[in-house]
């Protein structure tokens, strides 16, 4: 599978797109780059928790037809082939061939349902409720009547605690280890764990900027994304944060990193920085 994508300006300047909420055009992003070599992805709900979303967020990209979805949490982005080519020798067919073919391919590039048996309906959660068609037999004009299956829904397996960050209503939002290690996927340079101790500090010290439950993914989000900017770099064997200073030969030490961030007011939400 190709490892860059490409964004159509047509698509990402228009007013359908620019009118939705900054985080919504950020799922869209996140979404399409994640996607297979056909604009397909099967985990949806699991890049919007990564980073920070809500469910909102995903319901209005599907609302305003950024993204098709289909039963088993299957989502499509509808504009995948105006937004990006591909040459042949780095074309990876996508595995999800029934859901393709439901499908059809406009002028334009764009993605349009041909046929729809399996399409989903609303957020993709992997305990979606199949609507039934049926014919009535004592009908006289034989309307459909619809009815609702639901399956029971799976059990969730235990997930491992492994912090927690203080909200703002002084309650704690654990953080789980498969969250980490999804972390440590997207931000290769930074080490995830040693940050989200940061964070818990900062947070303990700065009881007027703590977090919201709905807003505390998008703030570990912002702040892994900012070190991830920043970098890493190793020296004898441990990890030295690059504040800049490189040129001066001026480097801050990990130790202590912390209550300078406090006492500089950093917060990873604000793009200045300090």
């Amino acid at each position: 599978m190709a490892e860059k994508r490409m964004f159509a300006k047509v698509i990402v300047d228009s007013d359908a797109f620019l009118d939705m909420p900054l985080s919504t055009q950020a799922l869209y992003f996140h979404l399409s780059m994640r996607a297979d070599d056909d604009g397909f992805l099967n985990n949806a709900r699991k890049i919007q928790r990564l980073v920070g979303a809500s469910d909102d967020d995903l319901r209005l990209l599907l609302m305003k037809r950024f993204v098709i979805g289909f039963e088993g949490g299957i989502l499509v982005i509808k504009h995948w082939r105006m937004n990006n080519y591909l040459r042949k020798d780095r074309y990876t067919p996508t595995v999800y061939q029934e859901e393709l073919s439901m499908l059809k391919i406009k002028e334009n590039g764009a993605y349009t349902l041909e046929k729809t048996i399996g399409i989903q309906v609303g957020i993709p959660d992997g305990n979606q409720c199949v609507t039934q068609v049926s014919i009535g037999k004592d009908s006289i004009d034989k309307k459909r009547i619809e009815k609702t299956v639901c399956p029971e829904p799976e059990t969730a397996p235990d997930r491992k605690k492994a912090i927690s960050l203080i909200l703002n209503d002084k309650t704690e939002y654990w953080i789980f280890e498969d969250q980490i290690a999804e972390w440590m996927e997207l931000f290769p340079a930074v080490d995830v764990m040693q940050e989200l101790r940061k964070m818990r500090s900062w947070l303990d010290s700065n009881q007027s900027r703590r977090k919201t439950k709905r807003g505390i993914l998008r703030f570990v989000n912002g702040w892994l994304s900012k070190e991830q900017d920043k970098g890493w770099s190793r020296q004898g064997g441990g990890r030295t944060y690059d504040t800049g200073r490189e040129a001066r030969g001026d480097r801050t030490a990990e130790k202590g990193y912390i209550q300078q961030l406090i006492e500089a007011g950093y917060d990873p939400e604000d793009t200045t920085g300090f």
